[in-house]
C-alpha cells in the first residue's frame, strides 16, 4: 500500500475543527489538474468564503466525483485555547491516521502556527507505535490546490443546514476530541 495523502485545513467558525480530507486516488496530478479546472481567471486558489452559491454547490460535487472524504476532528469546551483545540485535534488525527497506513499530512499553512505545529507532530511521532509512518509539511492553499477539499468541507459543515447536508456523503466521520 502506497503512503495516503491526507490534506488539512481548520474551521473556527462554531466549535473548533480541524477537517483531515484524503482520497482514494492514487493520482495526485489529476485530482490537482481537476481542482486546477474549477480555479477561476485570476484566482490563485479556491476558496468557499469568496465563491457563489452555484460554484459552492459545483465544488463540493466536483470534491465528491473525485473519491474525496474527511474526517472532522472536532474540540469541545474542555479546550480554553485555539492553541489548544488545534493541539488535541492534531494529536487525534496524526495517531489515527498513522497506524492505519502510511501518512502524509498537507496542512496549510498559517502565520504564527507552523513551527507550534511541526514540533507538535515531532512530539506526537515519538509516540506513535514502531510501524506507524508519518510525514508532514505545511503548504499555502495557493501552492497545494488539493488543501481546497478540507476547506470546501469545512466551510459547508460549519454553515449546516442545506450546506451540510451536502458535505455530509463527503464527511466519513466527526470526532469529539
Amino acid at each position: 500500500m502506497g503512503v495516503r495523502h491526507v490534506f488539512v485545513d481548520e474551521s473556527k467558525k462554531g466549535p473548533y475543527r480541524l477537517i483531515a480530507a484524503s482520497t482514494s486516488s492514487a493520482d495526485l496530478r489529476q485530482l490537482r489538474r481537476s481542482v486546477t479546472g474549477l480555479v477561476r481567471p485570476g484566482q490563485r486558489r479556491l476558496h468557499m468564503v469568496k465563491e457563489s452559491p452555484a460554484r459552492r454547490r459545483l465544488i463540493l460535487d466536483r470534491l465528491q466525483e473525485a473519491g474525496f472524504t474527511a474526517t472532522i476532528y472536532e474540540a469541545g469546551g474542555g479546550h480554553r485555547t485555539d492553541v489548544a483545540r488545534r493541539r488535541a485535534c492534531l494529536s487525534t488525527l496524526a495517531a489515527e491516521a498513522a497506524v492505519v497506513a502510511p501518512v502524509h499530512l498537507v496542512i496549510e499553512s498559517a502565520a504564527g502556527v507552523d513551527q507550534r505545529d511541526k514540533q507538535h507532530l515531532i512530539e506526537v511521532s515519538r509516540g506513535l507505535p514502531d510501524r506507524a509512518h508519518l510525514t508532514y509539511q505545511h503548504a499555502a492553499a495557493s501552492q497545494e490546490l488539493l488543501l481546497a477539499a478540507p476547506d470546501a468541507i469545512g466551510w459547508a459543515w460549519a454553515r449546516g443546514g442545506d450546506w451540510r447536508a451536502q458535505a455530509r456523503p463527503l464527511v466519513t466521520s466527526v470526532v469529539a476530541v
